[in-house]
């Protein structure tokens, strides 16, 4: 993907990795458990098979993904979340909340695995060991930004 964003801000230059139109989705199939080429455009209704191509290239190479060989004749290989993809995780979960807040047409539910309880967004202080709301936290930019 070209950058699209030359902004010293995160949520820029996080869009400049998966902002551009089907790496989310792309993404949440592999979240979803689906690994192959194949798996992964069935469960994206629409995509143009080099599209799907294109964008798995991209999210490895800026390491959200590693392409790993399973079948040598003829060569296929299953998409793996990397230790970085994964910790997208909690943007998704975060997606999911939104969306239970405030789509009509709700599809999913976050729910606690075990007594499927829904869940709720907390933000965790660990310096005072406390729970703290949305309104009580701020961003501040570094000091030191390096060439965006």
């Amino acid at each position: 993907m070209k950058i699209q964003y030359n902004l010293p801000c995160n949520i820029a230059q996080t869009l400049n990795i998966i902002g551009d139109k089907w790496s989310l989705l792309i993404l949440n199939q592999l979240f979803d458990g689906r690994e192959t080429y194949k798996e992964i455009q069935d469960g994206l209704e629409g995509i143009p098979t080099n599209l799907l191509s294109e964008r798995l290239k991209s999210l490895e190479t800026n390491k959200l993904i590693v392409k790993k060989l399973y079948q040598t004749h003829p060569p296929r290989y299953k998409y793996i979340l990397t230790e970085m993809g994964c910790d997208l995780v909690d943007v998704f979960n975060s997606f999911i909340l939104w969306g239970e807040k405030h789509l009509n047409k709700c599809c999913n539910t976050l729910v606690h695995k075990y007594c499927n309880g829904k869940v709720e967004h907390k933000y965790y202080f660990p310096n005072c060991d406390s729970y703290l709301e949305a309104s009580e936290l701020c961003v501040i930019q570094n000091e030191k930004i390096s060439e965006v």
